[in-house]
């Protein structure tokens, strides 16, 4: 009965575990960057162009992710990254580099 029960104790703090980052994680990719209609948004020129000033280079793509912009560019040590942007004043959200 004991292991039983212990048995169930691990399975119940491994699923909370796991429920707990999947929050986190829903959490931190669906940033809230603005509430401004889109109408008032930079361009995603001027994002391309402030995300190259920022240090980011061979900007392949930018696309409109909820309210945020996602840019896809190359770091200066040429990692492959994906910056979200604020699409009012075109500053850094977040960064994920691919490894």
């Amino acid at each position: 009965m004991f292991k039983t029960a212990l048995t169930g104790a691990f399975a119940l703090a491994a699923l909370s575990s796991v429920a707990l980052s999947s929050a986190a994680y829903a959490d931190d990719d669906n940033a809230a960057c603005t509430k401004e209609p889109k109408a008032k948004w930079m361009t995603t020129e001027a994002i391309s162009a402030k995300a190259v000033a920022a240090g980011y280079r061979d900007v392949k793509k930018v696309k409109v992710e909820g309210t945020c912009y996602e840019v896809y560019a190359k770091t200066a040590k040429n990692e492959r990254t994906e910056v979200v942007m604020n699409p009012m004043t075109g500053d850094v959200v977040k960064v994920e580099t691919a490894e």
